[in-house]
């Protein structure tokens, strides 16, 4: 992997848009977008000492917990873009990571934040790992520029309106991922495969966000809720996946 980093600690790599990444109109998937964001962000973490084989020393791993990604200009087929990340340090129990995909003439065509935490391996839960990995808090590691701002808030279904069953989908192997849960894109190509094919095969989503809410693994079964409203800022789907009556995730799209 090729990956270079600047002056500011940011990394970055330059990514040829594949024609898999792609929808039927050519465009990167928000999935496959989530992808490349999650292969950089260990890449970088791991050159900082605090990436995936750091934390599973100590039993540790990281996982999402919320992103929020605003499409301006999504890449197509055989585009050459350049990705890049940069960590902004501890917010609450979050780590923050920021995310900007650029062509070769520095036009930004999607930014994101994104807020992870660190399990415990065994447990699955929660580690706060500040004094373990001073990487993490240290300033010299950090960039402070914003790509997106402020960070994906706390999401729920929209009130005073009734969702609608789309399906009940069982976790199998494709959706596992390094840890052992299911992989964090896997979630938004539920709420994708929810929505009206007319409408995410013809329009061109604005923006996505979502929250992990609980973990998921294979044999588990998900039911997935959708809702559909007219707002001032577009056509907007939320999609939640409920688990033993919790919610799994929650997805806000709109286009």
């Amino acid at each position: 992997m090729d990956v270079s980093v600047s002056k500011d600690n940011k990394y970055s790599m330059d990514v040829t848009i594949p024609c898999y990444d792609t929808d039927a109109s050519f465009f990167l998937k928000p999935a496959s977008f989530m992808d490349l964001c999650q292969e950089l962000a260990y890449w970088a973490a791991q050159k900082l000492g605090f990436g995936y084989d750091d934390l599973k020393k100590e039993k540790t791993a990281w996982v999402l917990s919320r992103m929020y990604f605003k499409y301006i200009a999504p890449p197509k087929w055989h585009d050459d873009v350049i990705l890049s990340t940069w960590h902004k340090g501890p917010d609450g129990p979050f780590f923050l990571r920021d995310f900007q995909l650029k062509d070769r003439d520095g036009n930004v065509l999607i930014s994101a934040t994104s807020s992870w935490l660190v399990i415990d391996l065994q447990s699955r839960t929660l580690v706060r790992c500040h004094d373990i990995y001073d990487g993490l808090v240290s300033t010299s590691t950090q960039c402070r520029e914003d790509a997106l701002s402020p960070a994906c808030g706390k999401l729920v279904m929209p009130k005073g309106i009734d969702p609608e069953f789309v399906g009940r989908h069982k976790i199998s192997y494709s959706d596992i991922d390094i840890i052992g849960h299911t992989n964090n894109a896997r979630y938004v190509v539920w709420a994708m495969d929810a929505i009206d094919y007319r409408v995410s095969s013809r329009k061109r989503i604005k923006d996505l966000k979502i929250n992990f809410n609980k973990e998921t693994v294979h044999g588990e079964s998900v039911d997935i809720y959708k809702t559909v409203r007219q707002t001032d800022d577009g056509l907007v789907y939320s999609v939640e996946g409920i688990m033993d009556g919790k919610s799994a995730f929650c997805v806000e799209i709109t286009y």
